[in-house]
């Protein structure tokens, strides 16, 4: 198989997994931007191989459960879920608002956990499946700004500020002002959005380490989030404040995942992944 012939079938996967319903052939094909006969081809190889399934009555294509089993399978193998779901739901319990973990895989952040917090009737329960877009995040936003500026906005500027699904009305859409955003982030201890990843929510984030050590890398982000009627300024540094106490419980016991998979826990910015032991970190107000 060549790689144009392993990016079309990756292009095909993507697209079938942001979709609610079984979708048609040649409305698959349109969006992907492939013709009709490439597109069938491919499908019928995932098909076979029990990757894709195709309605009998309806000739429709959707994603078999396979994914989300290999999903699962290798979120156990990396024993994420087990050492951050208490914490998670820890934080939802006090916060009542809806907490979310993301780590460090490469160049990106990649969402791991969730809680939901939330009692009251307006609650905010986005997909887990969303890619996580770092420039209109609260959870991007506290990642970048413990990197060199540089790195963080070669990072976003190499990726665009448009994204594949509709962002808020006050999303960042250039690099002055995402240069402003990091800088305040920096200042603040923590990162906020609002109205950026999303229109009417808001989210207060900070990141967590791979160690108690304070040269330790950087392993992901643990944020709150919910509804603009509740998600007011007001409330910010409360939040925060909760955040970094989970951020410091999770860095406690991060090596102990670490050791879980035969890993030192201070060699990489990526829970997963090995990346840097250099990243400066977030300065929180005295």
């Amino acid at each position: 198989m060549t790689v144009a012939a392993v990016e079309r079938c990756l292009r095909l996967i993507e697209r079938l997994a942001g979709e609610g319903e079984p979708v048609e052939l040649v409305e698959l094909a349109e969006r992907v931007g492939l013709p009709n006969s490439a597109t069938h081809r491919i499908l019928a190889t995932l098909v076979a191989a029990g990757w894709v399934i195709q309605d009998s009555a309806t000739q429709k294509y959707a994603l078999s459960l396979r994914f989300s089993t290999l999903a699962f399978r290798n979120l156990d193998a990396r024993a994420v879920p087990d050492v951050a779901q208490i914490e998670l739901d820890d934080l939802a319990a006090r916060t009542r608002e809806y907490c979310r973990l993301a780590i460090v895989e490469g160049e990106d952040l990649v969402w791991i956990a969730r809680a939901q917090g939330a009692t009251a009737a307006l609650r905010y329960d986005p997909v887990m499946g969303e890619d996580l877009v770092l420039h209109a995040t609260a959870n991007g936003k506290a990642w970048l700004s413990t990197l060199p500026e540089p790195e963080a906005l070669r990072i976003v500027c190499a990726r665009g500020f448009r994204s594949a699904r509709p962002l808020g009305p006050h999303a960042i859409a250039d690099v002055d002002d995402l240069r402003r955003h990091l800088d305040e982030t920096r200042a603040r201890g923590f990162a906020i959005a609002v109205d950026e990843g999303e229109a009417g929510t808001g989210a207060v984030a900070v990141p967590f380490r791979s160690s108690e050590t304070s040269d330790a890398a950087v392993a992901g982000t643990v944020s709150v989030a919910g509804p603009l009627q509740r998600m007011v300024p007001d409330r910010f540094e409360a939040l925060a404040e909760e955040l970094r106490a989970t951020a410091e419980r999770l860095a406690a016991i991060w090596p102990l995942r670490a050791r879980q998979r035969g890993r030192a826990p201070n060699g990489g910015g990526s829970a997963a992944f090995p990346r840097r032991s250099n990243a400066p970190q977030v300065e929180t107000p005295s």
